[in-house]
């Protein structure tokens, strides 16, 4: 065992135990450390016979470790990342890092960063994404905080990182203050769009063509080699083709249809409205899982309320080839969004975002690991100052391209009664960034008669008020 170990652990959960056998197979000898006794022995026993040790109370951790002190922090978010902080802190020296590497909310880490000024402790907010194997293999780390904090975690990060198709490790410095778990924020809410976006092409498939998971386990892996090819479509056709031992039946046919959320598609939601982002399609994803929360009311409903047949009468083959038009078509609308986000933190805050580099960092080890993102990467390197996405010439190419088969497929989808809100609200977030004029001209003139907040003209400057006759 070395001496001293030159990374630090606390919080050994699952996530926290995998990504503490990354560091150690990548050269770093790791001492952890949790308040659960439990995990303590288990990670006695997986990290037997390699160079890590666990200490039974914190003291003993901050004494293993070689100065300055690298702390990682695998904890939920919230209270338990402050009293981790708390606790640590008397013992903590000038220099020594503290690395959130939760699923915070990028408040809370300015906040954080805010309270040790002064203190010589540095302080990192990382997004990491991947789950279980991914912080096992390489995850995508999107670090962000004291700038000055970089340089002790980069050789650490850049190594445990997975790498791109060009080798690249998917770690670079995001930026100052809260940057990293903002974008960490924001790839977890294009994930919700991403995924509310499937279930609606299994939906569609499933009850508007009666395609057995079996026959959908083909077409999603036919789709993941084009286009859509995504770690999102790959596990989506292994579940397809999953099936329960005990009965036979598919095994999605027997997992209740209400999905759980943590947050961070709420948080990115909330946001959007903080700072006056049209981001609605990844807001509808949060609401489409709250709406499969009301299971019950749903089924009562059911039996009461009536809609149209929900069996699509066309040719099955092209309406198949529709839907995965609409979905790659959706999906462009979601990441124009989620840049979008980008965009508008990065002037509220200062912190001098790196889009393409964001888009990079996505490539391999992230739940919406994509082909697609290196050309959202190319995008932002043919233009850093980008507005939007849908502006790139790929994208709206691609766009043109994909509009007939989705608007196709939301009609269609009206039409037999099969719920698509996502599909539905990138399709409306693309007519109206495209439309020179929206009716907010005469919701203006409303407000105005009813609470005379005045209104701009077209035709003059300044600002304008009628006496509107009643």
């Amino acid at each position: 065992m070395s001496a001293k170990q030159a990374f630090g652990v606390i919080g050994l959960g699952v996530m926290g135990q995998n990504l503490a056998l990354n560091i150690e197979r990548n050269g770093y000898p790791v001492a952890g450390y949790d308040i659960d006794p439990a995990k303590v022995r288990a990670s006695r026993e997986r990290f037997a016979g390699r160079d890590m040790v666990v200490a039974g109370t914190l003291a003993e951790f901050l004494g293993q470790l070689a100065l300055p002190r690298r702390i990682l922090m695998v904890v939920p978010a919230g209270k338990p990342v402050d009293a981790v902080i708390d606790e640590l802190r008397p013992g903590l020296a000038r220099g020594d890092l503290l690395i959130d590497g939760g699923n915070s909310f990028f408040e809370e880490t300015r906040r954080r960063i805010k309270a040790l000024e002064g203190t010589g402790i540095l302080y990192i907010g990382t997004g990491v994404s991947g789950g279980e194997e991914g912080a096992l293999r390489g995850p995508s780390i999107m670090p962000g905080g004291n700038p000055e904090a970089w340089a002790l975690v980069k050789p650490v990060f850049q190594k445990i990182a997975a790498k791109g198709p060009d080798g690249l490790p998917c770690c670079e410095w995001i930026g100052p203050d809260g940057a990293g778990h903002f974008v960490k924020m924001i790839h977890n809410g294009i994930e919700y769009a991403d995924m509310q976006m499937i279930g609606e092409a299994f939906d569609l498939m499933e009850r508007a063509l009666g395609l057995t998971p079996a026959a959908m386990q083909v077409i999603f892996d036919d789709w993941n080699k084009g286009e859509l090819d995504s770690y999102l479509i790959e596990i989506t056709a292994k579940i397809m083709g999953q099936q329960d031992p005990e009965t036979g039946r598919p095994l999605v046919h027997l997992i209740l249809d209400t999905a759980e959320q943590k947050g961070t598609g709420k948080w990115a939601s909330d946001v959007a409205l903080d700072l006056g982002v049209p981001a609605q399609t990844i807001a509808v994803a949060v609401f489409a899982r709250m709406m499969s929360a009301l299971k019950a009311e749903r089924v009562a409903a059911s039996k009461v309320l009536r809609g149209p047949d929900a069996r699509f009468e066309g040719d099955p083959a092209s309406f198949v080839e529709m839907i995965r038009q609409a979905l790659y078509a959706s999906k462009i609308c979601s990441y124009a969004q989620g840049f979008q986000l980008l965009r508008a933190a990065d002037e509220e805050y200062g912190w001098r975002l790196p889009f393409g580099t964001v888009a990079s960092l996505w490539r391999a080890g992230c739940i919406i690991r994509a082909q697609f993102l290196s050309k959202i990467h190319e995008a932002y390197q043919r233009n850093p100052a980008l507005p939007n996405l849908l502006l790139d010439p790929y994208f709206a190419g691609a766009i043109h391209r994909t509009s007939p088969a989705w608007r196709k497929v939301v009609a269609t989808a009206v039409e037999v009664g099969i719920p698509v809100p996502a599909f539905s609200s990138a399709l409306a977030y693309y007519d109206s960034y495209r439309s020179a004029v929206l009716p907010a001209n005469l919701l203006q003139a409303q407000r105005d008669f009813f609470g005379a907040h005045t209104y701009r003209r077209i035709d003059r400057e300044g600002i304008q008020h009628t006496q509107w006759e009643n």
